[in-house]
Formats: structure tokens, C-alpha cells, sequence
């Protein structure tokens, strides 16, 4: 695909994330086994299931971290299986925002600091978007601190700050909250529910329920299939909906 008919795909697709005949195998075990999955612009999924249902599987390929083994990955009108390490480093750095259970800040660099390396990456540093992002996440007072200073839900405030540096047009938070006490989890919740509403587009991993409850939709896996879906209406109850294939 030319870079041309990529950005013309890009503009006719609904689509910043599709998945077609998706296989991962690691050696004689099918991680993941033909999953078909679409996710719109400016949309809220969360990816749900047990342990070892291959939902950080299915993570790592959306995020460029890891490469399928079978079928394509339309990522923002991109195939990213046509990409080569180098390629996939790029795109990462280009289109996708990253949020960990750990949190992986630099525990020598200032909550600034730890923001401006994302753009080191990206190779423009801009000192004051950095700061806005923090402001942002409400840590405009919390430039100069250090992780050892900040509490948990600070420190993954960073993290979404980090994420959104460089503008991505999809935020992915694998398990946000999972070290984080009650009150630091709704404050990162209503954070990402913000974000949505301003048009981001999220895509959570979790098998906590209360968290898919935030998600317009909730996709299940069970042992590396694709097991349903669920829209969370209005009013905070879900409705079973047909999978597209």
C-alpha cells in the first residue's frame, strides 16, 4: 500500500481500527483464532476477559508491540503488518497513546520531563504542549515533582499526559486502574471519559465489569476467541449486539 492510498483509506474509513482473520500463535498454541474486530472513530471499547484470554495478546498487536501470524491489522488506514520493526516503532510514536498498569516513568525525571521523552521520540520537543497536557490532567502544579513525590493516580495522571503529548488519534490503556485505591480510579476514569467526550478514541483492557461499564462497548474474549459484545446504553445498562464479521 503507497502512503497515498493509505491516506485515502484513511478518509473513507469509519474504521481507525479493524482487524480482518486475525490469528496469533506461539508455537503450537493459537493465542488468538479468527478475530474479526472493528472499532469507529471517536469511539470507547473496552476489551474484556479472564486471564489468558488473550486480551494483552490482542493489546500488544493494536499497539504495534508485537506482529500476527495470520490476517491484517488496519490500523488508521495503515496495515500494520506490512511493517517492519522500524516501521511499527514509527507508527507507535505517530498514532497510538500508551497507558500502563505500570506506570513506567523515569524515576529520575520530573513529571515534565517524563512527558517531553515522549516527544523526544517523536522527534519534536515542545516544552509548552507538555505543560499543557499536565495542566490538562490537573497537574499544573506538579511540573517539577519527581514520581517518588506524586501519589498513584498522579503518577498515572503522567501517564495519560504522555499518552496524549503527540496527539494520537487512539489512546489504549491496558488495565489503568489496576494499581490504584478507589478514589484515584474514578478520578482516571473520569479523565478518559473526558477525552472520549472530546472526541478520542479509547480502547481499555480489563476484566474488572465496572470499568467496562464506562466503554460505549464492551468486546469479549474467552481462551483467544472472540466470545460477544455489549452496548452500554444511556443509562447504564448493556444490550447484546450482533458481531460484524
Amino acid at each position: 500500500m503507497t502512503p497515498q492510498q493509505a491516506i485515502k483509506d484513511q478518509q473513507l474509513s469509519p474504521w481507525v481500527i479493524e482487524t480482518r482473520h486475525l490469528y496469533k500463535r506461539f508455537g503450537q498454541v493459537v493465542a488468538l483464532e479468527d478475530i474479526n474486530l472493528k472499532i469507529k472513530r471517536g469511539e470507547f471499547v473496552a476489551i474484556m476477559g479472564a486471564s489468558g484470554s488473550g486480551k494483552t495478546t490482542l493489546m500488544n498487536i493494536l499497539t504495534c508491540l508485537d506482529t500476527v501470524s495470520d490476517g491484517q491489522v488496519l490500523l488508521d488506514g495503515v496495515d500494520a503488518a506490512g511493517l517492519d520493526e522500524e516501521g511499527r516503532r514509527a507508527f507507535r510514536s505517530d498514532k497510538i497513546g500508551l497507558v500502563f498498569q505500570q506506570f513506567h516513568l523515569i524515576p529520575f525525571l520530573t513529571a515534565l520531563e517524563n512527558v517531553m521523552l515522549a516527544q523526544h521520540y517523536h522527534s519534536v520537543v515542545d516544552e509548552a504542549a507538555a505543560r499543557s497536557v499536565l495542566d490538562q490532567v490537573g497537574l499544573a502544579h506538579r511540573f517539577d515533582h519527581l514520581p517518588s513525590q506524586l501519589s498513584g493516580g498522579e503518577q498515572q495522571r503522567v501517564c495519560i499526559a504522555r499518552a496524549l503529548v503527540n496527539e494520537p488519534p487512539v489512546i489504549f490503556a491496558d488495565e489503568p486502574t489496576g494499581n490504584l485505591d478507589e478514589q484515584n480510579e474514578q478520578m482516571v476514569l473520569g479523565l478518559l471519559t473526558e477525552l472520549h467526550k472530546l472526541g478520542r478514541t479509547i480502547v481499555m483492557v480489563t476484566h474488572n465489569p465496572e470499568l467496562g461499564k464506562f466503554a460505549d462497548r464492551i468486546v469479549r474474549l474467552q481462551h483467544g476467541k472472540y466470545q460477544g459484545e455489549e452496548l452500554n446504553a444511556a443509562e447504564g445498562k448493556s444490550q447484546e449486539v450482533e458481531h460484524a464479521s
